[in-house]
C-alpha cells in the first residue's frame, strides 16, 4: 500500500482536480481477491480505507483520481476479482507532519478548548495541493507550540471547517478532542450560524431567496464545482441569500449557509446568474454587466485591481461552546480590499 490511510484522507479532503495531461502519482493500491463479489468501487475503497469517508472517495472518483487497472472509473464502477484499484493524486507523496511556523494570527477569541481566528485572503488553510508550508494550520501550531496537550498532527484536534484560500473571514479551531467532536457535530447537524457577505455581478430579481441543489465536479471543467439536481450526484447544499445594497450593476449580498460544500456560495450565486465579483474561476473577473464605454471599463478594471480575488468574506460565525453550553456569536469587519471595492461601487451608483 502506498502512503498511509491518514495521509490519504487528508489528501482527499484537500483534493483539487488536475488539468488534462498532468502527471499523477499513486498514493494507494489494493488488488481485489480472487473471490471478490461485484461491488461499487467507492464502497470497496471505503471498506479498505478506515480513515477515508465515502464522500471523499466519491470526490476523488469524480476528479478522475480513482482507477481500475490503470483507467479512471466513476464511483459506480463494479470491482471484479483481481482488479487493481489505485487512488492517484496530482502531487507526489509528502510528509504530512505539520511544523510550527511563525505566521501572524488575528485571534478573535481563545480559551482552553477552542480559538476563533479571522483569516486574511490569500492564506491557505491547510497543507496540501502544493502548499505544504505557510498555512493557517502551521500558524496555529506555532501559536500553541507550548501547549503539550495540542498535537497539530492529530486529527482529533485542529480545524473544524475550512474556507477557500482567497476568501477571508472567521474560522473555529478545536484545541481538545472533545471540542472538535462537539463542534464537528454542530456543523454536521447544521446548527451553526454562518453568514458571508459578497459583492456579486448584477441585481438579483428577488431581494431574498434560497438555492437548494446538489454540488458536484463540473464535468466540462474539472477545476470548477457545479450545480446538479440529480439526488444521486454530488452533495446536498443549501444557501439562503439576502440583497443588502444595489449599485446599478453589482449588489452586496449576505449568504447564510446550511451546508458547507466546496465553493458553495460561488457556485450557487453563479447558478443564479450573479457570479461573485472578481472570481476568476467562475467568470466573475470579466465585465458581465454595465455599459460598453471606455470610462466604465477603466472603472471596473480599477475595481478588479482594488480587490483582485473573489469578493467574499465569512463575516459571522455562531456555535454553542462545547464545555459551557453558552451560545457564542462572532462578527468580523469586511477587510480593507472589500471595503474599498464596495465604496467605489457605492460612489459610482450615487453619481450615475
Amino acid at each position: 500500500m502506498a502512503g498511509t490511510e491518514e495521509e490519504l484522507d487528508d489528501l482527499l479532503d484537500d483534493l483539487e482536480p488536475s488539468a488534462e495531461g498532468t502527471q499523477l502519482y499513486e498514493h494507494f493500491r489494493v488488488v481485489a481477491d480472487k473471490g471478490q463479489a461485484l461491488l461499487r468501487v467507492d464502497k470497496f475503497l471505503f471498506d479498505h480505507l478506515e480513515h477515508a469517508s465515502r464522500n471523499r472517495i466519491q470526490n476523488a472518483a469524480d476528479a478522475g483520481m480513482v482507477m481500475a487497472n490503470g483507467k479512471p472509473v466513476k464511483s459506480n464502477y463494479k470491482v471484479k476479482p483481481l482488479d487493481v484499484i489505485t487512488v492517484m493524486m496530482d502531487r507526489p507523496r509528502y510528509s504530512s507532519e505539520i511544523e510550527p511556523e511563525d505566521i501572524p494570527l488575528d485571534i478573535v477569541f481563545e480559551d482552553e478548548c477552542l480559538m476563533v481566528v479571522n483569516k486574511p485572503a490569500g492564506l491557505v488553510v491547510h497543507p496540501g495541493c502544493g502548499n505544504f508550508h505557510g498555512t493557517l494550520v502551521n500558524a496555529v501550531a506555532w501559536h500553541l507550540r507550548d501547549n503539550p496537550a495540542y498535537d497539530p498532527n492529530s486529527p482529533q484536534v485542529g480545524l473544524v471547517h475550512r474556507i477557500d484560500k482567497d476568501t477571508s473571514g472567521l474560522l473555529v479551531i478545536a484545541k481538545t478532542p472533545y471540542a472538535k467532536t462537539s463542534l464537528g457535530k454542530q456543523f454536521f447537524d447544521k446548527t451553526t450560524k454562518r453568514a458571508y457577505q459578497a459583492l456579486v455581478w448584477g441585481i438579483p430579481q428577488a431581494p431574498e431567496g434560497t438555492v437548494e441543489s446538489q454540488i458536484t465536479r463540473n464535468p466540462k471543467d474539472r477545476l470548477q464545482m457545479a450545480v446538479s439536481f440529480d439526488p444521486e450526484v454530488g452533495k446536498h447544499a443549501v444557501t439562503h441569500y439576502t440583497v443588502l445594497e444595489r449599485y446599478l450593476y453589482t449588489s452586496l449580498v449576505e449568504c447564510r449557509l446550511e451546508t458547507g460544500r466546496t465553493h458553495q456560495i460561488r457556485v450557487h450565486m453563479k447558478h443564479l446568474g450573479h457570479p461573485l465579483f472578481s472570481d476568476e474561476r467562475y467568470g466573475g473577473s470579466e465585465i458581465l454587466k454595465g455599459m460598453a464605454t471606455g470610462s466604465y471599463r477603466l472603472f471596473v478594471q480599477d475595481c478588479f485591481n482594488t480587490c483582485p480575488r473573489q469578493a467574499l468574506h465569512a463575516r459571522t460565525l455562531g456555535f454553542v461552546h462545547p464545555v459551557t453550553g453558552q451560545e457564542m456569536f462572532f462578527n468580523s469587519q469586511l477587510p480593507a480590499d472589500m471595503q474599498a471595492l464596495i465604496g467605489k461601487w457605492r460612489e459610482y451608483a450615487n453619481s450615475n
